[in-house]
């Protein structure tokens, strides 16, 4: 059996009066695709964004790769090899794709290149990129601005940029949010691609895609896992078929 990559304990997290994680636990071997799924207001970003560091949960704890993260610093969790991809893309539209890759590879050597060269120049940086361009199909789009790209393209990107730094695992906060029937086909071979390769955490509203990749699927409802399981246990659950399958509610 493959090691426990991430292990979520009793994770509970508050806004006020609202109760955004309430006692969540989970394990990750590596090399698993595991998918959140959930209402709007579930309470999936906000697991995000614990795992992240950019949302200090109230109690609980978070250890990855063996070593407790739960009050480690986004930037140490990223050296420790957690990536995240964001609902909303964060590219530099007037550089091309090699060169925003590049700067994420730039970002995570933590080497002090001079910062008017450009990224693409240093062999450095430059031969990484390419190499995680490609692993997302976008080598022949390297030269091309950010700006010119289709929103598919940003995402593939996007995962490329992610990929750069040689992660363990992978966040993606639904990456594809607003994709046409053919972007989500490609992002879907993409994401297919990658698994056993790397583990990766998905949070996607976009059920059929789901379904599709996942090794696990865990269910949020109100800040709580009501079920985990494979994709043919959480299909036929009732509890999820009431709470969120049921309903066709979209996921947020």
């Amino acid at each position: 059996m493959a090691e426990v990559l991430l292990e979520i304990e009793d994770l509970t997290k508050r806004f006020g009066g609202v109760v955004a994680a309430d006692g969540i636990s989970l394990a990750l071997p590596a090399g698993e695709l595991h998918a959140i799924i959930g209402p709007n207001g579930a309470g999936k970003s906000t697991l995000i964004g614990q795992l992240t560091g950019e949302v200090v949960p109230d109690s609980g704890r978070i250890r990855f790769g063996g070593q407790e993260i739960t009050s480690v610093p986004v930037y140490r969790r990223s050296q420790l090899g957690l990536a995240r991809s964001f609902q909303v893309t964060t590219l530099f539209p007037d550089f091309t794709a090699l060169d925003n890759v590049a700067l994420s590879v730039q970002a995570h050597s933590g080497h002090s290149f001079r910062f008017w060269r450009k990224a693409r120049r240093e062999a450095q940086l430059r031969e990484p990129a390419q190499i995680a361009l490609a692993r997302v199909g976008l080598a022949e789009r390297a030269a091309s601005l950010v700006a010119d790209l289709g929103h598919g393209e940003r995402r593939q990107l996007e995962i490329a940029m992610a990929l750069a730094g040689g992660p363990r695992m992978l966040l993606l906060d639904e990456p594809m949010a607003g994709m046409g029937p053919e972007e989500s086909a490609r992002l879907v071979e993409l994401l297919r691609a990658l698994k056993g390769a790397i583990t990766v955490l998905l949070i996607e509203h976009d059920i059929d895609a789901v379904f599709a990749l996942a090794d696990r699927i865990s269910v949020l409802v109100y800040g709580r896992i009501i079920a985990t399981g494979d994709p043919t246990t959480i299909r036929s659950d009732p509890a999820v078929r009431e709470a969120y399958l049921g309903e066709g509610a979209a996921d947020g």
